[in-house]
């Protein structure tokens, strides 16, 4: 048996819920430190770009499973639908803190988004994963059909670009972080492309 045959063995034996258990404390753990002074001078700011970085590494998490599988031979596909979930809830709580937090008034919320480029794409990225977690059961999966669901489900490509491209705008000037993100998600979306094999020569 292969090192990656006796992984598989060991993951299959784990539940999915703790997952989702240990997912959705981390954002709570964040508040706790921003309440008690472990964020720095700058709590709301500090909060909302961790939840977003969270988020992102979530949809990181989320694109590899599949190459990790066919590189590899790693197994992770049984907790594909807690990372996506648990990603979708890490942007709602990154949007939740600036809503709340950072900028609480309702008619400005509305300005910004019109307004502000890097807020509009941001934006524009939550509402693509808003259908693709509504439909994350297996009742969506039947009643669509597994053609139709994974096309739906092909618009967290462009909402994982977006949410890079939403980070590197936000940041002053070319930070390499936000480029690194936005590099491996790329990769990981390149590798989904089906290029046709070249013809053996005759």
């Amino acid at each position: 048996m292969t090192m990656a045959q006796k992984l598989n063995a060991r993951l299959g034996r784990v539940p999915t819920w703790p997952v989702y258990v240990v997912g959705l404390l981390v954002p709570f753990w964040y508040l706790y430190l921003g309440l008690t002074g472990g964020l720095g001078i700058d709590p709301i700011e500090a909060l909302e770009h961790k939840l977003g970085v969270l988020a992102l590494q979530g949809v990181i998490l989320g694109l590899a499973v599949r190459p990790l599988k066919m590189w590899t031979g790693v197994n992770l596909i049984k907790f594909r639908r807690a990372i996506g979930l648990i990603t979708f809830y890490y942007v709602s709580c990154h949007l939740l803190v600036w809503l709340v937090l950072d900028v609480q008034i309702l008619s400005q919320i509305w300005a910004d988004i019109l307004k502000r480029p890097y807020i509009t794409v941001g934006m524009a990225g939550f509402a693509l994963l808003i259908p693709l977690a509504a439909t994350s059961n297996n009742w969506s999966i039947r009643k669509l059909g597994p053609p139709k669901w994974r096309r739906l489900h092909q618009l967290s490509y462009a909402a994982a670009i977006l949410g890079a491209v939403h980070w590197i705008m936000l940041e002053r000037g070319w930070q390499l972080e936000p480029l690194i993100y936005l590099a491996i998600i790329l990769a990981l979306l390149i590798v989904r492309v089906p290029f046709p094999m070249k013809r053996a020569a005759a």
